[in-house]
């Protein structure tokens, strides 16, 4: 009896246990259809639009950037596309040491120069964060297809099919072009500022503008980004294209710069620093703007080698300063004309009235010489600009004092911006009472002595004004006040349709200066080119110009002392100045040149801006012996057979084979990354 009633309770207690695992059991198996009802009904919308994300990826294609090219036609900016190998330091091996390896690694597949490496660890400092960072650029067929065929043993390392922008011309017309370069973490940040549609069009676009009219105007050239649907794989690659949709390449510039005409400048230039700005009175175009010494813009595409910046960084002869733009200048006596017109109109002198020059004008306990103490004598205004006299407008200063003589000049752009279409423009000093107070802390510094008005009369002192400003108030003196905002861009093209809008400096208000003031302006800057400081110049000439040189300190020097160039160091002697016009009755250019160091202004500005005018009224390039003479400062009159402007060739193009075989197309750059991948690899199958 005792054996079945434990065999009862063994059955009883199994019999639970039994009934408990099939609840846990069914339990289990009801929690799992539960949550395949959740999955599958409940959030089957959303997880299937998980799941097709997974599997589709939509891909930015940025836009070919647009050209930018001369008033002819002439190219100056372009893009191509190539092949990059990067590497992802987020995919990838790592950092450091694994990434150090895995580039010794890729340098049996694909040549990697020690340039190569300095660039990625450049770009591993500036670009924290990036997804991909080139390891090598443009690379060749065979150098794509040698890879692609050993991919598999590289993860996080991908072939890339990139836009680069080349410029053509190298060095000529650097600092107007400027140039591109990756977007770097203080760019991004100013992005995230950007209104929604901008950040969009932005997204997969590494490069921007960072100098010139690149930047200035980035997003007309930039273009509209546009976009493709891709099936990944589950490793995240590519495999097909379902939808696309292809970028819109941005617009063209059309400048009003002549290409030729710049490098002819800049080759009169030689080695010398300086800058010159030509404009058309008539519409305030540029025809040129030139600094030197200039630079390659192609250097800062791919990212510019150490040594490269700091040879251009660290020279004294500063070739990253748009002296055009940014340098300052005290005018001379390239000011004189200026200061004529103030006088006439504020009646403060007329032009009959006569001052003796004896040589010197005594101010207070302080002589101020001219001509090296040797007078001219009596002289009227004409005589005053003609031969240039400097106690003439000793004198005159003295008599406007300095608030009115700031009243006059600054409507003619004299210390305000000229609104030029490029950005970092200066405003230069044109001084006054008011200025010295903003600028100076200390109140013995603050306030403004007689004795300093004097020597502004004849562009020295205090005044500071770019080549870009003198030349702009050239073009309003000889135009009888006209008044435009000077402009690089002529016309922006859009090249989808072909439509061209004007992009014309905007008209100023014109200055009231009366016909018969400007008339003796004229003249007597005529007058300087035929018994004057620049007759040597222009002998010869079948054209009337007008002109004034000028002379303007880079350094003071002690008092009682006399200035001697021989004794100073180069960088430390005068620079030489001229402003002029042409034709002087009906003017269609002025300009305004300096070239630094270089002692007079007859000597070494004067012949430069000749040799513009020939070029563009007469269509004459100078011979290959005068070209040589004003490029080492030894020729001042013309010299040798000038040739035909037409005949001349432009200047030897630098555009690498890439840019050359696929410059011509736009369409290239738009086709899918898919499709230009596999192509690349195609060679190697």
């Amino acid at each position: 009896m005792t054996i079945l009633r434990d065999v009862e309770e063994e059955i009883g207690r199994f019999r639970g246990r039994l009934l408990a695992a099939a609840a846990f059991v069914l339990l289990a198996f009801s929690l799992l259809a539960a949550r395949l009802v959740y999955l599958q009904v409940i959030r089957h919308e959303q997880l299937a639009t998980q799941a097709e994300a997974n599997r589709i990826a939509v891909v930015p294609i940025v836009p070919n950037r647009g050209l930018i090219v001369d008033r002819n036609g002439v190219v100056l900016a372009t893009s191509y596309s190539a092949y990059t190998l990067e590497i992802s330091p987020r995919v990838g091996r790592g950092s450091g040491a694994d990434l150090d390896a895995l580039v010794e690694e890729l340098a049996g597949v694909v040549d990697i120069e020690p340039r190569d490496r300095r660039r990625f660890k450049r770009l591993q400092d500036e670009m924290k964060g990036a997804e991909w960072l080139p390891i090598r650029t443009r690379l060749s067929d065979e150098e794509v297809a040698r890879f692609m065929a050993q991919r598999f043993r590289f993860p996080g390392v991908d072939v890339k099919a990139r836009l680069f922008r080349n410029y053509p011309m190298g060095e000529v017309g650097s600092h107007l072009l400027g140039y591109i370069g990756r977007i770097n973490q203080a760019e991004k940040a100013a992005m995230e500022d950007w209104d929604e549609a901008d950040q969009g069009n932005y997204k997969g676009t590494e490069y921007i503008g960072k100098l010139g009219l690149e930047q200035s105007y980035e997003k007309l050239l930039h273009g509209t980004a546009g976009f493709e649907e891709v099936e990944t794989s589950a490793g995240g690659r590519a495999v097909r294209r379902l939808n696309s949709h292809p970028p819109t390449p941005g617009d063209k510039l059309v400048l009003s710069i002549d290409i030729k005409l710049q490098a002819l400048v800049e080759d009169l230039f030689g080695t010398r620093r300086g800058a010159l700005v030509a404009i058309d009175p008539r519409t305030g175009e540029v025809l040129a703007f030139v600094s030197k010494p200039t630079f390659d813009p192609n250097l800062f595409v791919d990212g510019i080698d150490f040594e490269s910046w700091r040879e251009l960084n660290e020279s004294i002869d500063k070739p990253l300063l748009n002296r055009a733009l940014r340098g300052t200048y005290p005018p001379g006596s390239t000011f004189k004309p200026f200061m004529a017109m103030a006088a006439l109109n504020t009646g403060k002198r007329g032009p009959n009235v006569v001052i003796n020059d004896g040589g010197t004008f005594q101010f207070g306990n302080h002589t101020f010489r001219s001509h090296g103490d040797k007078g001219l004598g009596p002289v009227d205004m004409h005589r005053s600009i003609v031969k240039s006299s400097n106690v003439y407008y000793y004198s005159l200063a003295n008599e406007m004092g300095v608030d009115l003589m700031h009243e006059q000049l600054e409507p003619l752009g004299f210390g305000v911006k000229t609104g030029i279409d490029i950005e970092n423009e200066v405003t230069g000093i044109l001084p006054s009472t008011a200025w010295k107070k903003r600028y100076y802390k200390k109140p013995e510094q603050q306030r403004w002595y007689a004795g300093e008005t004097i020597s502004l009369g004849i562009g020295q002192g205090y005044n500071n004004f770019t080549m870009l400003q003198l030349a702009n108030a050239t073009a309003t003196l000889v135009s009888g006040g006209q008044r435009y905002q000077p402009r690089l861009v002529r016309e922006v093209e859009n090249v989808i349709t072909g439509e061209r809008r004007g992009v014309a400096g905007e008209a100023l208000p014109p200055l009231a200066l009366k016909p018969e003031h400007v008339q003796l302006i004229r003249r007597a800057l005529h007058g300087v080119t035929q018994e004057g400081t620049s007759v040597r110049s222009f002998l010869g000439a079948p054209y009337a110009s007008g002109g004034k040189t000028g002379t303007a300190q880079a350094v003071g020097v002690r008092a009682g002392e006399k200035y001697n160039a021989s004794k100073l160091e180069e960088h430390k002697r005068d620079h030489a100045l001229y402003m002029a016009a042409a034709p002087i009755d009906s003017p269609t250019v002025a300009l305004a040149v300096v070239v630094e160091n270089a002692g007079f202004g007859s000597d070494s500005a004067a012949p430069i801006a000749r040799r513009v005018f020939d070029y563009l009224l007469l269509g004459l390039y100078p011979s290959e012996e005068d070209l040589a003479g004003v490029r080492e400062g030894r020729v001042v009159t013309p010299v040798g057979k000038p040739r035909r402007a037409d005949e001349v060739p432009l200047p030897g193009q630098a555009m690498p084979p890439e840019a050359a075989a696929s410059a011509p197309t736009l369409a290239a750059s738009a086709a899918s990354p898919i499709q230009r991948v596999a192509a690349a690899a195609a060679p190697a199958r």
